[in-house]
């Protein structure tokens, strides 16, 4: 919709195709919680795009620099992430959310999502503030309203099935002629096939977190035709998700299903053991990854365990979501019971735990340093002692949300050939497009990357001669 919104500004007749249905219509943009991650100075500088509220009084917010942002991605990706992409989503992350404010989408802060209330004043962490009304909902809403504004034709349930290149597509068994093409039909994550070939044993078996009309085919087009696959393809970003959650999304509770508090719990696979640093990280630096090595313990499946002092901090946004897979315990052992974990097993580790648990302040929205000595593995962070009942888990399993393989685009989001060359008159953006992401993901730069490319392709492709 970014690269609609941008070629109708430049003049062009613009047609979008769309897989789903109307219900469906919005792939995985339309299970987000709406979070953008760009680059501002802090909430003085944010006022013009935010929806008005009353917090913003009592509201901490530091600056994120394009300085910040290119550090978080090569960090978190090991330095393998293409820097030139980095750089052009870092420095593009902020203008292209204030455009899409201008465009008539809304903003406002995560306050629910992404900050905690400390000494009277609500604190943002792991840089990332800002989202859409509504969530996805209210994102894909308001780009369909834009869109109509604008003059952009949408057409639902015509699935792409080819390309021809320098004429257009193939869509219902019928040549569209276009003399610009851009590819933003996400990745291969709701094709289980594709998942096991690409991401190893048992992906297949991973619950989808969005939408199930990601099944890579016009990614496979794109390669047949000569695209340069780029980026990470034994990689995704997959998070630890409701363990009674439908195979693929709920278009109703969308990311309702999400388990995204384990910082300040423990987590435990189905033999009893932990087996992560809940507090390695920021939330928003760790949760991407955990999904895949949730899928890695026995059954695929999981545990987040807290007692009565984090009842405060689960708040009810993806707690409290109807149909919760959660379990409640006055006893450890009862607990376990319910779990069908060994009651032993599972004590001797929640006992280890709590005599590994160092002294020292708890700020859930920094990292605190409040951590153990001793165990492995190891929590950094926010190590709190679970010894006051009542008790309660949230069974989890792996949630995938999207592949890091893809395409590879020049700063034009021109799709490249084997030999880095241009194809004529081919354009990509969002999933679909590899190279920024290897092995984790800083929250919300997915819907940033979109925008940010989206917004490029649409002008390129209203350009192309």
């Amino acid at each position: 919709m970014c690269a609609a919104h941008a070629a109708r500004e430049r003049g062009a007749r613009v047609l979008v195709l769309e897989k789903a249905d109307e219900r469906w219509a919005g792939g995985n943009s339309a299970f987000t919680a709406g979070a953008i991650r760009m680059t501002h100075g802090g909430l003085d500088e944010l006022g013009d795009i935010l929806e008005a509220d009353e917090r913003h009084d009592v509201t901490d917010l530091e600056p994120y620099t394009a300085a910040d942002y290119r550090d978080d991605l090569r960090r978190l990706t090991q330095g393998r992430g293409d820097e030139a992409m980095a750089r052009i989503l870092a420095e593009d992350s902020g203008p292209a959310v204030r455009w899409l404010h201008g465009r008539g989408l809304r903003f406002r802060l995560m306050y629910e999502r992404q900050s905690y209330a400390v000494d009277g004043r609500h604190r943002f962490f792991g840089g990332l503030a800002v989202g859409t009304v509504d969530g996805g909902d209210g994102l894909i809403a308001m780009h369909m309203a834009a869109a109509r504004r604008a003059g952009v034709e949408v057409r639902h349930a015509t699935p792409v099935t080819d390309l021809v290149p320098g004429e257009g597509v193939v869509a219902g068994g019928e040549l569209l002629r276009a003399r610009s093409v851009v590819l933003a039909a996400g990745g291969f994550e709701s094709n289980p096939q594709m998942r096991a070939a690409y991401l190893g044993p048992n992906w297949d078996v991973a619950k989808v977190r969005g939408t199930p009309h990601n099944t890579g085919e016009v990614l496979r087009a794109a390669l047949a035709h000569g695209a340069q696959p780029y980026g990470n393809w034994s990689g995704c970003h997959a998070i630890q998700w409701d363990a009674g959650a439908p195979p693929t999304g709920d278009r109703e509770l969308t990311n309702r299903f999400s388990r995204q508090l384990y910082p300040v719990g423990i987590v435990v696979n189905a033999d009893g053991e932990r087996f992560i640093d809940e507090g390695a990280d920021l939330r928003n630096y760790t949760y991407a990854k955990y999904g895949a090595e949730v899928l890695r313990q026995p059954h695929g499946i999981a545990a987040q365990v807290f007692d009565a002092k984090a009842a405060d901090l689960l708040g009810t946004i993806d707690y409290a979501a109807p149909g919760t897979t959660r379990v409640d315990a006055d006893s450890l052992p009862e607990l376990a019971e319910a779990l069908a974990i060994d009651p032993d097993r599972f004590e001797r580790t929640v006992r280890e735990f709590n005599a590994a648990v160092q002294p020292g302040s708890f700020e859930p929205s920094v990292k605190d340093g409040k951590r153990t000595a001793g165990i492995d593995p190891p929590k950094s962070n926010w190590a709190l002692p679970i010894d006051t009942a009542p008790f309660t888990a949230f069974p989890v399993t792996c949630g995938i949300t999207f592949t890091f393989g893809g395409v590879r685009v020049d700063e034009r989001a021109r799709v490249l050939d084997g030999g880095g060359r241009p194809l004529p008159g081919l354009y990509a953006a969002g999933e679909l497009v590899g190279g920024l992401f290897f092995h984790n993901y800083p929250g919300g730069s997915g819907l940033a990357a979109g925008a940010v490319y989206g917004r490029r392709a649409g002008y390129a492709a209203a350009a192309h001669e």
